[in-house]
């Protein structure tokens, strides 16, 4: 497919570019934001809206804490200047939503 034989060793962004491939960070990052304007589009009832904004008060587990989906959100929203208005006014509009699923950095 690419010509390129076990033994030879390639860069990972030149493998991803002979494929038509996004990196699989990317693609995790385009399918998430694409169910974030899919949920911020609903009314707040629904249990997936309601997960968005639903704080869990437990006890964490020893070691490492795991990063959560609002935490990944939030991560991504400091990354392109948005807050959570910004983002509903986003998911209402359709059309200027688009370039927001395209956005990389």
């Amino acid at each position: 497919m690419l010509n390129v034989h076990w033994l030879d060793t390639i860069n990972n962004s030149l493998l991803w570019e002979g494929t038509n491939q996004l990196p699989a960070e990317e693609e995790i990052r385009k399918r998430r934001w694409k169910w974030m304007g899919h949920t911020l589009r609903k009314s707040s009832n629904y249990i997936t809206r309601q997960a968005l904004t639903w704080d869990p008060e437990r006890k964490r587990k020893r070691g490492r804490p795991k990063n959560t989906l609002r935490q990944e959100i939030e991560a991504d929203m400091k990354r392109m200047n948005n807050n959570w208005k910004e983002l509903e006014r986003i998911a209402c509009d359709r059309v200027a939503e688009r370039p927001m699923l395209l956005h990389e950095e």
